[in-house]
């Protein structure tokens, strides 16, 4: 349905577009001719009004007709113009006679057997008959989002953070979908195919295709045939065969499906009509389903008895695979290889046909990651035979629909010197990573085949698309491969075609030409790595394979930690190269240095020349030399700021070090300056690379990660390979707690990615029933070990029994022996020493969800147990280890907290009287789904765009780049469909360029649909959805609903303390906003408790006697002033005075308004005493009121004299009461009457935010 994203909506009357496109109606009339198409129809409303474009695809205007309300019965028909049929392939510019005002008419088609089992399956879908399916590829709640469960209203508390608990951990119980109080309306009991099917072949003769059967609300049982002119009752039964039609009462019959349900059921039609309103209250981004890209699948996922998850009966479920591929199954059989090149080929000299093809691949590429999956699945658990039974399994190799697998292991002794299965693993996931480079590079004529890698179950496997010729057996002494390496480098070919395309690719890849030579020593002159093989295909088209060594190897790396095959201290394999990133920072390097050196020589070439002008004038007139000096200056000077860069030419070698033996002295002499290149190039990453990345993390000048992916996104961005873990670890622990967080998450994942080493070695010879006991031994061991040390392998003997020849390896597997391995293999593979303690210091909830990511593990969402064994766990122990305290997100009470936990969990997650005996059961892995890596590029047309847009904006040309920026939104949204990373990424940088243009409803609308997409492709849980989110909240609150900015950040503060937990570095800014906002809404003492929570982080980062503590201490002295803590108030501002004077000096503009706070407070802390004093003295004299003492806290903004200026004297927004008591009156009459008033505006509302930005900078 995502297809409705990416052509015009319409109506019966008007134009209709979804909310997606509304920015696209912007910006296309500027490049589109829009114009009114009227639409005929066969039935009522009979006619249609749509707006299109001339450019518009008529498959286009036909999904639009399909999909709408009015008329979403046709499925099976085609469209005339003037009593022709219209091609649904051709643009509507090339129908003869197509204009404004015309009119197309439809008509209903003859069905096909395709056709209905289509049309079944989109009415069952319609009438919210299909069930939900369960995909073996997603994983159980793929795809799933949270946000529509937000409570943004918040009727029970005075605002969402209310009793916010910042000790408690954070809850499992977030991942649980909040239970809709509304169900869909049902419009049947059941549609589904009839066991009578298929229809013999003398009633095929008369046109019958498939036979239906429908239980109808009213309750009858009716039996529809389904024929060539559409549907009808007939007079069959359970008991009898008689598909002719049914006469009495009267003959029921119609084209649609929809329509003929309608005459049967006198009830369906106003259910169809209440379905229809109930799915008009979602969000569409919320219902579609992802067409271009795999849903994201949480590691936590309700346990089976949950009640919101129930598992149904439907008959036709297991019928859908028959309804989508047909009997023989061949409607899902494509060839995959020649859709890509075919597609690859199509024009691209307009904008229009670029986003054509770009969306053909788009949904090309899709579609083949998902056969793909499914395939590698198969063959993972054993169900697809291979080619080559006899040879050993590593080294077996399959096809299925038209995919070819292999292992991604060593089986026929490829890389047996390089590392063997270890170096076989890395080559396949470098290649498709290469594979994914060249395809960006889009160079016409170069093919790639279709490349995907998918680790499960412990196996990785690898599926390319067939390319034509590979397994063509050819004459003696002839090579299949017709470029580069043929017999690893003893056998080289080259190829004058392939030469110049290769040259392309090399150059865009910073690759050198270079010679090679082969095992005669005779000369082969390449422009790509020997490892780079083209193919020319019997298709004729020339494919490039093998693109795992596009780079040069990391020699330094290698020469200190590889230390052969058999060495188990030394690193695992030779494959250890550089990344493309570092490869082309490295030329930017270069070529800086390179224009540096043109104009030194400039300038020193001028200077020479000014020496010999003025040397020859001294003779002359001294008025005549200074004219000359001045027009050789005019015309040397423009010259100097360009710099034509075509003489510079730089690239790596990525052959040296790997065997190659120079012949002559002058190769010898070339391949040593090749070789101290690379060097260099390892040199600048380990030197220049990774220190910066450390600099620019303990400056802020990136936004700290709060994962391991997020962190390890963050070092590839930089080039730096994850081998150098290790070295981040180290580098951040000589920064003490201002990197703490970066060395907390670097250790934990090395040791998540050991773990995934070392587990993924026990499943690979485990048969699927077993896999969950030892998922669950595994992290027993790993997690659970201060529960239990001792954990036990839940046997199931029956099961042992029967696969009593499976490899039972991780029954030997203990708390001591898996430590040991995990520390040996981090010094390993990461060179870094854990600590003796390392295990005890774990964060054992974020480390279960790195392993469980990196592994595709969904658990059971529960309490698990992490903490000693104890005789009588009460709930509330159980809680606190685990993370479900009833305080946890702010719940306004404990008691309501433990009802919702009772009615969502399942009995064994429950605390019993006595511990369990173990943390993980095998019941706990509820599913396993694939990790999958593909070789999809981006769409470089919507990045264009998006650039173009970007510079538009910081050049002050807003118009245009508003333009510019909704029409790469539209670009992104047509060529991968809505629901996609990349469009969650464009919604998100939109809207922060709106709200930074002041644009706060357009920000916050964006805002929402990037929180949608990327919860539903890249997690609930992930980093980049948790920023979204807060992102959110700021927009909310700058457009005016609080309430809903503050929902929206305790969502993310839950899942950011799941993901992290407390204390991280970014949650400083965060933990502000937060307190500013509720200073908005009045609640001054939960504000100040913000403030504290974030001062007391940011003390714990970056020190107590930073800048930043001080910029916090003076907002929190200002909270406390407003709190009535007047004395509180005083001791806070005279700590941000002390800080300031000692870090900027006694002249620094933050120290001298500190000074004039701290005078001020103080002065009216010395008041206050008095007047408590006096108000003492008089309550002596009279009968105390009781509701004196009460009166400051709760009451708020009473009309005071000086209430409209609070807002201006603290860091909230404007707007904010004053306190009913004269303690603050006096207090604010102090604070802004004392001095200027424009001095405290100044100081809070602008100037004091700026400042922490600045000193955190």
């Amino acid at each position: 349905m995502a297809e409705q994203q990416e052509t015009p909506n319409v109506d019966s009357t008007v134009e209709v577009r979804n909310e997606a496109q509304n920015e696209d109606a912007v910006a296309e009339p500027a490049v589109q001719d829009l114009f009114q198409l009227t639409v005929k129809l066969p039935h009522p409303p009979h006619r249609i009004q749509i707006m299109v474009s001339i450019q518009e695809q008529v498959q286009d205007i036909r999904q639009s007709i399909i999909e709408l309300p009015g008329t979403y019965q046709y499925s099976c028909f085609h469209l005339e113009h003037n009593g022709v049929r219209v091609n649904d392939y051709v643009e509507l510019s090339e129908v003869p006679g197509i204009g404004p005002d015309a009119k197309l008419i439809l008509v209903e088609d003859p069905y096909t057997e395709k056709e209905a089992r289509i049309h079944l399956l989109r009415t069952r879908e319609l009438i919210g008959a299909a069930s939900v399916r369960n995909d073996t590829v997603s994983g159980v709640a793929a795809g799933i989002t949270l946000f529509d469960g937000v409570d943004t209203v918040c009727e029970k508390a005075p605002h969402p953070l209310s009793n916010y608990d910042f000790n408690a951990p954070g809850s499992l119980e977030q991942f649980l979908p909040v239970a809709s109080n509304t169900t869909a309306p049902k419009c049947v009991r059941g549609l589904c195919l009839s066991p009578w099917n298929p229809p013999p072949h003398h009633l095929r003769q008369k046109g019958h295709l498939l036979y239906i059967q429908c239980a109808t609300l009213e309750g009858e049982q009716v039996h529809i045939t389904s024929h060539v002119s559409g549907f009808y009752v007939n007079n069959s039964n359970s008991n009898k065969f008689d598909p002719s039609p049914r006469t009495k009462p009267k003959m029921l019959s119609a084209h649609s499906l929809v329509t003929l349900l309608g005459m049967i059921s006198p009830s369906f039609e106003k259910e169809f009509q209440a379905l229809q309103e109930f799915n008009s209250t979602k969000d569409p981004l919320i219902t579609f389903g992802p067409t271009n890209a795999i849903p994201a699948s949480p590691w936590l996922v309700p346990g089976p008895d949950a009640q919101h998850k129930s598992h149904t009966a439907d008959l036709a479920r297991p019928q859908e695979q028959y309804l989508i591929a047909g009997a023989e199954g061949v409607d899902s059989l494509r060839d995959f290889n020649e859709e890509f090149q075919s597609t690859r080929e199509l024009p691209r000299e307009t904008v229009q046909e670029r986003v054509f093809r770009e969306r053909l691949l788009s949904k090309l590429f899709a579609d083949y990651t998902d056969a793909a999956v499914r395939g590698a699945m198969l063959i993972a658990k054993g169900e697809i035979a291979p080619l080559n039974p006899t040879e050993g399994r590593d080294a077996q190799i399959y096809v299925y629909n038209n995919i070819f697998f292999s292992h991604g292991a060593d089986g026929v002794g490829t890389f047996t010197s390089e590392g063997g299965d270890e170096a076989a693993r890395v080559a396949t996931g470098k290649d498709v990573m290469g594979v994914k480079t060249v395809n960006s590079l889009d160079i016409p004529g170069l093919q790639t085949p279709g490349t995907v890698v998918v680790d499960y179950l412990g196996r990785r496997l690898v599926a390319q698309s067939i390319v034509p010729g590979i397994f063509r057996q050819r004459e003696e002494g002839q090579s299949q491969i017709d470029y580069g390496g043929v017999e690893g480098k003893d056998v080289v070919a080259t190829n004058d075609e392939f030469a110049s395309l290769f040259d392309k690719m090399s150059k865009a890849l910073r690759v050198k030409a270079h010679p090679v030579w082969d095992k005669d020593n005779k000369r082969h002159d390449l422009v790509s790595s020997v490892e780079t093989k083209g193919l020319l295909g019997t298709d004729g088209r020339k494919y490039v394979l093998d693109l795992y060594r596009i780079t040069p190897l990391d020699v330094d790396f290698i020469e200190k930690h590889w230390k052969g095959v058999e060495d188990e201290t030394g690193y695992p394999h030779k494959m250890a190269v550089l990344r493309q990133e570092l490869v082309e920072a490295f030329w930017k390097l270069k070529m800086r240095e390179y224009i540096s050196g043109v104009i030194k020589q400039r300038q020193e070439a001028r200077k020479e020349a000014e020496k010999e002008k003025a040397e020859k004038a001294e003779g002359k007139q001294e008025a005549e030399g200074e004219e000359k000096k001045d027009e050789e200056k005019e015309e040397e000077e423009p010259q100097e700021d360009r710099v034509d860069i075509s003489g510079f030419d730089f690239a790596l070698n990525p052959d040296v070090f790997s065997g190659q033996v120079p012949q002559t002295e002058e190769e010898k002499a070339q391949w040593e300056a090749d070789e101290k290149d690379v060097r260099d190039a390892c040199t600048f990453l380990v030197e220049k690379c990774i220190p910066g990345l450390i600099e620019d993390l303990k400056e802020g000048e990136v936004g700290s990660p709060m994962d391991g992916y997020s962190l390890t996104r963050l070092m590839h961005k930089r080039g730096i390979n994850i081998r150098y873990l290790g070295s981040l670890a180290t580098l951040a622990t000589e920064q003490g707690s201002r990197l703490a967080s970066i060395k907390i998450l670097a250790v934990q994942e090395m040791i998540a990615r050991v773990s995934k080493h070392i587990l993924n070695s026990l499943l690979r010879g485990l048969p699927l029933p077993l896999v969950p006991y030892a998922v669950s031994h595994f992290l027993n061991c790993l997690l659970g070990a201060t529960h239990n040390p001792n954990p036990e392998v839940a046997k199931d003997e029956a099961l042992w029994k029967l696969y009593h020849d499976a490899d039972f390896t991780f029954e030997k597997l203990t708390v001591d022996n898996l430590r040991a391995q995990v520390q040996k293999e981090v010094q390993r593979r990461y060179r870094y020493d854990l600590e003796e303690d390392w295990a005890s210091k774990l964060k054992p909830l974020q480390m279960l969800r790195e392993v469980a990511l990196k592994l595709g593990l969904q658990l059971q969402i529960k309490d698990y147990e992490f903490g000693p064994a104890k005789l009588d766990t009460g709930k509330a122990d159980a809680a606190k280890v685990n993370g479900a305290a009833p305080t946890t997100n702010g719940s306004s009470s404990g008691k309501g907290k433990h009802k919702k936990k009772g009615s969502a969990n399942s009995g064994a997650s429950s605390p019993v009287p006595k511990g369990p005996s173990h943390t993980f059961s095998p019941e706990d892995v509820m599913n396993i789904f694939p990790i999958v890596k593909d070789s999809s590029s981006k769409s470089q047309l919507a990045e264009e765009a998006l650039e173009a847009g970007r510079i538009s904006i910081i050049q002050n040309q807003k118009e245009l780049g508003q333009e510019l920026l909704l029409e790469s939104l539209s670009l992104h949204e047509q060529i991968y469909g809505v629901l996609h990373p990349e469009v969650a990424r464009v919604y998100n940088t939109l809207s922060m360029l709106y709200y930074q243009l002041d644009e706060k409803p357009a920000a916050v609308e964006l805002a929402r649909k990037a929180v949608i997409v990327s919860e539903r492709t890249l997690g609930v849980d992930s980093a980049e959805t948790i920023l979204n989110y807060l992102n959110l909240g700021l927009f909310e609150h700058a457009n005016g609903d609080t309430k809903a900015a503050l929902a929206y950040i305790k969502h993310a503060f839950g899942f950011w303390r799941i993901i992290y937990g407390d204390g991280h570095p970014d949650s400083v800014t965060t933990m502000n906003n937060t307190a500013v906002m509720l200073q908005a809404l009045k609640h001054y003492t939960d504000s100040r408790k913000w403030f504290e929570a974030s001062l007391a982080v940011c003390e714990e980062i970056f020190g107590k006697t930073s800048a930043n503590a001080a910029t916090l201490s003076f907002q929190l002295a200002q909270a406390l002033a407003l709190d009535n803590d007047s004395k509180g108030s005083v001791n806070r501002m005279r700590d941000a005075y002390n800080i300031f004077l000692a870090e900027l000096g006694p002249n620094d503009r933050n120290t001298k308004e500190a000074e004039n706070w701290l005078e001020q407070l103080t002065q009216n802390a010395v008041a206050l005493a008095k007047q408590a004093k006096e108000t003492a003295a008089r309550r002596r004299l009279l009968k105390p009121r009781v509701t004196m003492a009460a009166k400051p806290q709760p009451q708020v903004g009473q009309g005071s004299v000086s209430g409209g200026r609070i807002a201006e004297s603290t860091t909230s927004a404007t707007g904010i009461g004053s306190m009913d008591s004269r303690s603050i009156d006096e207090l604010l009459k102090y604070i802004e009457g004392a001095d200027t008033k424009a001095n405290p505006k100044r100081t809070t509302g602008k100037a004091n935010p700026k400042r922490r930005g600045a000193s955190r900078k």
